[in-house]
């Protein structure tokens, strides 16, 4: 595991990149969280246990903090994700061990909107997997509950500067611009497999049917028996990515 700073938009974004041994072509994945609902706890290294899980199965794998969280620099902005999430990709793009056919996406919650948003944009994402991935963001709807989200991203440190967001306006339009719902039908012909628990509390197993139904072919939808939102903590659901993210690399590591 190596830690690296990716740059985005003049911020320091704090990441770890996993490599399978050895120094043979490998393909790559990009494992994005959700948006935080508790401050940063460095001591839980979950994600570090998933990347070092996709690792062994033959993907260089990259893990990151977006803006706003962990120990990343910046305040919390959905579409600044987006830049956050290219930055990324620009970084696996460089390496030279990196299958450049074969860059793969997983994310998260508000971390796998951000990705079906950035997969409909850029033709490098060849694979997105998303697990509890929102339709849309319905809550930004409602001006006094966005000023109550932004004052709860306040206290838990995703919201940093005392002045941001300079417009309440712009920084909820950032919502409605990544809204999946919008974009899901952009990412074929590229693979699409959609993770949802029947009992996630926090985003309803409606909003992906929702998505299933929008999207285009190749897709698939798989539905985890009693699970709840944080699907990266299932076995179930991460055997389930895993095997599909290797059913469509059939060729793991091989000779550069």
């Amino acid at each position: 595991m190596e830690q690296i700073w990716l740059k985005s938009g003049g911020l320091n974004l704090a990441g770890e990149v996993y490599f399978p041994p050895g120094n043979k072509l490998c393909p790559a994945l990009c494992i994005c969280h959700g948006i935080p609902n508790v401050a940063y706890n460095p001591a839980d290294r979950g994600y570090a246990i998933l990347a070092h899980k996709f690792c062994s199965a033959g993907f260089i794998t990259l893990i990151f903090n977006f803006r706003g969280t962990g120990r990343s620099e910046g305040n919390f902005d959905l579409l600044g994700w987006s830049e956050d999430l290219t930055a990324a990709l620009d970084f696996l793009h460089s390496l030279n061990r990196v299958n450049k056919t074969r860059l793969c996406l997983l994310g998260f919650s508000g971390g796998a909107a951000v990705c079906v948003y950035i997969a409909a944009h850029d033709a490098r994402v060849s694979l997105l997997a998303t697990c509890a991935c929102p339709a849309d963001f319905s809550f930004t709807e409602d001006g006094t509950s966005i000023a109550t989200r932004i004052q709860r991203f306040r206290k838990i440190g995703a919201i940093r500067d005392k002045d941001f967001p300079a417009s309440v306006a712009k920084w909820r339009q950032g919502f409605q611009i990544i809204t999946p719902i919008r974009w899901i039908d952009k990412i074929s012909p590229r693979p699409l497999l959609l993770v949802h628990g029947d009992a996630d509390e926090t985003v309803p197993v409606e909003q992906v049917h929702k998505l299933y139904r929008k999207a285009k072919e190749p897709k698939e939808i798989v539905i985890i028996p009693g699970a709840k939102h944080k699907l990266r903590l299932e076995e179930a659901a991460m055997a389930t990515v895993l095997d599909w993210l290797k059913a469509h690399s059939p060729r793991h590591c091989e000779e550069h």
